[in-house]
């Protein structure tokens, strides 16, 4: 129950804060950017420090990095797919998610194992 407690705290006050930091900028679009996945992470983070200490919360934060430049990969594979190649959405997100799934294992295997 008290970690419950603690993430709730610690996740409602970092999203708050990212939520601050998105009204700064333009275009508004952003705003989601800093709310989500940025705030969660961090969140994660300290509660991860809090419970298993500095090192094992500094291998959670590699993996979070990888997975990070994983999902990059297969965005920008998605968009150079759908407004160069003007090809089907569902076909292009269905073929290029095994390329997030290749590069998020490669780069396990080759950083993280």
């Amino acid at each position: 129950m008290k970690e419950l407690i603690a993430r709730f705290l610690i996740g409602g006050t970092v999203v708050s804060l990212s939520a601050l930091v998105s009204d700064l900028f333009q275009p508004k679009r952003f705003a989601g950017l800093f709310g989500a996945a940025p705030s969660v992470a961090l969140a994660t983070l300290t509660l991860t420090i809090i419970s298993g200490g500095k090192l094992y919360a500094s291998r959670e934060a590699r993996s979070m990095a990888v997975g990070a430049i994983a999902f990059f990969i297969y965005a920008f594979g998605v968009r150079q797919s759908l407004f160069h190649l003007k090809s089907p959405p569902l076909a292009t997100t269905s073929l290029l998610l095994g390329a997030w799934l290749a590069a998020a294992f490669g780069m396990w295997a080759a950083f993280l194992r």
